[in-house]
């Protein structure tokens, strides 16, 4: 084994909150995979190494490119040349539009084990396991690597609780090539406003699933929501359809209900999906009309029945 090398990120000056949490990720592996290590690329990635000294890295490899924002061509360059030079047995990268411009192409021209968009990684004996979801995040898929020396994944981001306390790494230095960008930076694309939802701060959500059955009716649980002091959230299928916005999801692709600790779901089915980013609440109240429903497999009170007959009930008593 060679160790394990984890690719940080950064946009805009500032180091991306899922760097650490792809460092939390491989901090389980150390006891098989051996020492870790944190590269970051940039024009100056040293202002990023006291971020980066966290519990548990081992060193971190400054490389310096004439860049200042992101470039595929330049990354996948560099990133290609530091695997090639310190051949570890496990790279991380997280999951995002960065990381899809360069990971597959490292993956495929050098021969890597390769997964993609992977919440769980473990050893099974001496062979790594990364799990994945599959049939529109209806299975767990289990992959394994036969005959790779290194295997590069990208996690999915919210998987993790980000690494945190501090250490005192060797910091090195690695020369990338030379590479001239076949793509320009034009600009910053201004991010989707939140409408000051903070689903991952919110101690007290109520969330809304497919039960809802129209746009219409969303209307009375945010007025239900609001009255119960509560933070009103979703499933995918109501912000896929663009009845709330994605701000308000709570699940895999959406978000990770952190702080939570009462969750009341009504008319959610309980996919593998929304069952990631809320699962772990403490008090878990579920509402559904199917007794079979997977939400009631995780919830700590249930109740079969209408959710809009519960909603008027709740609105009652406020």
């Amino acid at each position: 084994m060679a160790g394990i090398l984890v690719i940080a990120e950064h946009r805009q000056g500032a180091l991306r909150p899922a760097s650490l949490e792809i460092i939390a990720a491989a901090l389980p592996l150390k006891a098989k995979a051996g020492a870790l290590t944190v590269a970051i690329v940039g024009s100056a990635p040293q202002s990023f190494v006291p971020e980066l000294s966290v519990e548990g890295v081992d060193e971190i490899v400054t490389v310096a490119v004439a860049s200042e924002v992101f470039q595929p061509d330049v990354q996948q360059s560099a990133v290609a040349a530091l695997i090639g030079a310190r051949k570890p047995s496990v790279v991380l990268i997280a999951h995002g539009v960065d990381a899809w411009s360069y990971a597959p192409g490292i993956a495929a021209s050098a021969g890597y084990g390769f997964a993609t968009d992977v919440f769980e990684i473990a050893y099974d004996g001496d062979d790594l396991v990364a799990t994945r979801a599959g049939y529109k995040e209806k299975v767990r898929i289990e992959l394994d690597f036969p005959g790779k020396a290194t295997v590069l994944l990208t996690v999915r981001t919210n998987s993790f609780k980000p690494a945190a306390g501090s250490s005192s790494p060797t910091v090195t230095a690695f020369a990338a090539p030379s590479v001239e960008p076949r793509t320009s930076h034009t600009g910053w694309k201004e991010p989707a406003a939140s409408g000051g939802i903070d689903i991952p701060a919110a101690e007290f959500i109520v969330s809304i699933g497919r039960g809802v059955g129209d746009e219409t009716k969303v209307e009375q649980f945010l007025e239900l929501a609001d009255g119960l002091g509560a933070v009103l959230g979703c499933s995918r299928p109501i912000a896929d359809n663009g009845w709330l916005p994605k701000a308000r999801q709570v699940g895999q692709s959406g978000k990770l209900a952190a702080n939570c600790k009462l969750y009341v779901a009504l008319g959610i089915s309980g996919s593998v999906q929304h069952l990631w980013g809320m699962k772990h609440v403490e008090t878990i109240i579920a509402v559904n009309s199917d007794p079979e429903a997977s939400i009631f497999s995780v919830a700590r009170y249930g109740v079969v029945g209408d959710m809009f007959e519960i909603a008027e009930e709740l609105q009652a008593l406020q």
